[in-house]
């Protein structure tokens, strides 16, 4: 008889509990026993409808860490009982226009965890051993969660920002990602600035050092040079771009936003005032990104939920009951 594992699975409005067997690693894959998996607000936009799921009874979660406990055929990268993490870009092509520039975040036929294939709410998940990462061990399991994605995503965000050396950052939201991203902003000299309606998530911006907090509708204290929108609310998009400074860019960090409001070219774009989206991320990012955390290093801020209380984590989520970032500890 298979091996069953305890999962949840996407079951709009919401996620449910099943027994699912446990997955067998294909030819070039690793099969992964989960620790740890982050809770993502693309998990979220998932569960809530926001974000159409590729498939039926997706089992969602992006922000893996975990031993490999089983190898595909033909998989030497990594060896079992090593640490890895399982992040949002699973698959890539390799051959279209964009995989051959070095853009493979902007893939024509990319695949994602949690999304089109079987994600970390579960107690074993499978990669191919390519989209893998070793986790530094610099941080536990569990601050190594975020890392994956609410971290390589606020890294692309903070780049397409295009930030100059020494220069001010707003940042619109301050949840795990943006707790991430300000640190690197910081550590690089940065002069930031945070935008967010959570009194307890302006606290914690504070406790990392940053210039000033505010609400999520107030003028920062100063012209920004660069912002970067972490809250999903379209809303905001006008009001972050008033707030920059002529040649300034705006960078949406997410997979789904609310709709924008009509914007005046006058007050919101003239100037060479840029906006920018974000789309998933390339693997040199989540090289690039974890490499920094690890020198800085990284300070993460996470919240713990067992596995058996995933909707109770998202339910959080939802109403911003979350400081940092929530985990689900599995094992």
């Amino acid at each position: 008889m298979a091996r069953q594992m305890r999962a949840w699975v996407v079951d709009r409005p919401g996620v449910r509990a099943v027994h699912r067997q446990v997955p067998t690693p294909a030819p070039g894959e690793l099969r992964v026993r989960v620790r740890v998996c982050g809770v993502c607000r693309t998990d979220l936009h998932l569960a809530e409808g926001d974000l159409p799921a590729r498939r039926p009874g997706v089992v969602p979660g992006h922000e893996i860490v975990g031993e490999v406990d089983a190898l595909g055929a033909g998989s030497t990268r990594f060896g079992v009982g090593e640490r890895v993490g399982i992040a949002w870009l699973r698959h890539t092509c390799g051959s279209c226009r964009f995989c051959r520039g070095g853009a493979e975040n902007l893939c024509l036929a990319p695949r994602f965890t949690g999304w089109d294939d079987d994600g970390g709410y579960a107690e074993y998940a499978v990669v191919a051993e390519d989209y893998a990462y070793p986790i530094p061990a610099a941080f536990t399991d569990e601050q190594g969660a975020p890392l994956l994605c609410a971290g390589i995503i606020g890294y692309r965000a903070l780049r397409r920002a295009a930030l100059p050396t020494g220069g001010r950052l707003g940042i619109y939201g301050f949840g795990a990602s943006a707790h991430l991203a300000a640190q690197v902003a910081l550590a690089e000299g940065a002069t930031v600035h945070v935008l967010t309606r959570s009194a307890a998530a302006r606290q914690l911006a504070l406790d990392l050092g940053v210039a000033s907090v505010g609400e999520a509708t107030a003028a920062p204290p100063e012209p920004l040079d660069a912002a970067i929108l972490f809250a999903p609310v379209g809303t905001l998009v006008p009001v972050a771009l008033a707030a920059l400074d002529r040649g300034g860019t705006l960078a949406i960090a997410g997979i789904h936003l609310s709709d924008v409001p009509v914007l005046n070219y006058q007050r919101h774009l003239f100037g060479e005032r840029q906006l920018r989206s974000v789309t998933a991320n390339t693997r040199r990012d989540g090289e690039e990104f974890l490499a920094a955390a690890a020198g800085i290093p990284i300070t993460v801020h996470t919240t713990p939920y067992p596995l058996d209380r995933a909707d109770a984590a998202l339910r959080d989520l939802a109403a911003d009951r979350v400081n940092g970032a929530a985990v689900l500890r599995v094992c």
